[in-house]
């Protein structure tokens, strides 16, 4: 990444940074959209259905609810068009339908039409070929960052807006929006789930 691609990244994350309570509204907004009357305020419907299988297979839903339960699609098709400058909108479109065409190569469909198994199949491909985002220490990236890929991205995507749902923080993890007393000193069995936000 050149010094250029570095500053338009960390101004691309400072819009975001700042954006993000706004966001954050709209977010809690998309959660009721019903699922059939969903239309894309940026992705055409092919686009749409591929993101929407994506988040499916990444966080399907178990005894807990899904990624699309929460309209996890309808979040990321939100931050495309809300977060992301121009250049970026047009370039995560083309991934969207370059990432579509190498399921379709690999195994003869588009990759929403695929059962499981297939899915699986293709997503372990695109993790192995995935780079990885470079640790942080206290909001800042170690070393010079390289494009993790589309997959990596749309993953990382999925799991924003999946722990940011209001059922999610409300229902799965525990929360605690005015914190009461401190108890200084109990055993971790008692703690219970993780923490949200």
């Amino acid at each position: 990444m050149n010094r250029r691609d570095a500053l338009k990244k960390t101004a691309w994350l400072m819009g975001a940074s700042v954006a993000t309570p706004a966001l954050l509204t709209q977010w809690q907004a998309c959660q009721n959209v019903a699922r059939p009357g969903w239309q894309p305020l940026i992705l055409n419907n092919t686009q749409a259905r591929t993101i929407s299988a994506l988040v499916d297979t990444i966080l399907p839903a178990t005894d807990t609810p899904g990624a699309l339960d929460l309209n996890v699609d309808v979040f990321i098709d939100l931050v495309i068009k809300e977060l992301m400058p121009a250049e970026a909108q047009e370039n995560m479109l083309a991934e969207i339908d370059a990432f579509d065409a190498r399921a379709q190569e690999a195994l003869g469909t588009a990759f929403a039409e695929m059962d499981t198994d297939q899915r699986h199949e293709i997503l372990t491909q695109e993790e192995e070929a995935a780079g990885t985002y470079n640790p942080n220490i206290w909001g800042g990236t170690i070393g010079e960052q390289q494009p993790v890929g589309f997959y990596r991205e749309i993953k990382s995507l999925t799991l924003w807006g999946y722990f940011t749902s209001e059922h999610i923080g409300k229902e799965v993890l525990v929360y605690d929006p005015i914190p009461g007393e401190q108890i200084g000193c109990i055993p971790v069995s008692e703690v219970g789930n993780s923490w949200s936000l």
